[in-house]
């Protein structure tokens, strides 16, 4: 469960003291079968092809399958694996329609994808720090004004840090989610990121909030010395509370495909990433990137964008995920 402590703010009814931020899972499948139609379009079709009634199973296929996965933006590495993995499932299970290889492929892909289902819990300190980094236009900004209604609507009291101090907009796209939230907004004219952001948790501390959100500029990950300035905001953040911060959110733009995996190792060994946010995958047919990352290493996927609105940010779930993909 994705749980939290609770504020001051009186229950409401029927309301459990422990609430998952992901919740209500109501229509989740439905979600993610249109957020991912392009990407299970590209992947039907191919298999389709590929394992038309009839089809030997032999070398010939898995070549094509590989093919097929490659186009999804599975990745060299993970395809790979996928392609080995459901070779051995179909040899071990002697599967000899080709048919048989599609719920091989699934179920191979669902066991490599399990490992990043890892709800955030955010009931671990008081305020519990989250820092969110990413690149430019990859959604941290709107993604941090959905986790903060998640996060109110469980009945947290949260302080959001404007710590994006290099686009002129950040602040004010800040304030109005702010304001649409309730929530206090931190910002500094002039000031920087760290300042900013330092200021923020000394105002949660203060008001015994029990969430900072703290935004971050836009940067690639070859921009080294802003990647240095990542690094000098988290610094800071660990002399106002020396565990913080508790959690450090990279956002992903589920678009970016494969440059994906590139941006997760960068930013991992800059900050030691401890959990993704995917956002965007609705309209994108990248959507099996996420196998990709899986292979670099199983960091926690908390979220995924399934749309624009502002409750279309949910937790990841392994197997409705992969169930959507394979429609």
């Amino acid at each position: 469960m994705f749980s939290f402590l609770r504020s001051n703010k009186a229950p409401e009814p029927d309301t459990a003291n422990e609430q998952d931020v992901a919740a209500p899972k109501k229509s989740l499948a439905g979600r993610l079968k249109q957020s991912l139609s392009a990407t299970r379009d590209r992947l039907g079709k191919g298999l389709t092809v590929l394992l038309a009634p009839g089809r030997a199973i032999d070398d010939e296929l898995f070549e094509e399958l590989e093919t097929v996965l490659l186009t999804c933006d599975v990745g060299v590495d993970a395809t790979q694996y996928l392609v080995d993995a459901t070779r051995k499932h179909v040899k071990r299970a002697r599967i000899t329609e080709a048919a048989g290889v599609r719920d091989a492929l699934k179920s191979e892909l669902l066991q490599l994808l399990s490992p990043l289902e890892a709800p955030l819990q955010v009931n671990t300190a008081k305020p519990f720090v989250i820092l969110l980094a990413g690149v430019n236009g990859a959604g941290k900004t709107t993604s941090i004004g959905k986790l903060t209604k998640k996060l109110v609507d469980a009945g947290l009291t949260v302080v959001l840090a404007a710590g994006d101090t290099f686009r002129a907009a950040a602040e004010q796209q800040l304030r109005i989610w702010g304001e649409r939230n309730e929530v206090t907004v931190i910002a500094q004219e002039g000031g920087d990121s760290a300042a900013v952001i330092f200021d923020a948790i000394q105002s949660a501390k203060s008001k015994g909030a029990d969430v900072v959100l703290a935004d971050t500029a836009g940067r690639l990950p070859t921009q080294l010395h802003l990647m240095e300035e990542l690094k000098k905001v988290k610094r800071v953040i660990s002399k106002a509370i020396p565990d913080a911060p508790h959690e450090v959110l990279l956002v992903l733009d589920a678009n970016t495909g494969q440059n994906a995996v590139t941006q997760v190792k960068a930013f991992d060994e800059a900050l030691g990433t401890t959990g993704l946010i995917l956002t965007k995958l609705d309209g994108t047919a990248k959507g099996g990137a996420i196998a990709g990352i899986a292979r670099y290493r199983s960091i926690p996927v908390r979220f995924i964008g399934t749309g624009e609105g502002i409750d279309d940010l949910r937790a990841f779930d392994a197997a409705a995920f992969v169930d959507a993909l394979f429609g």
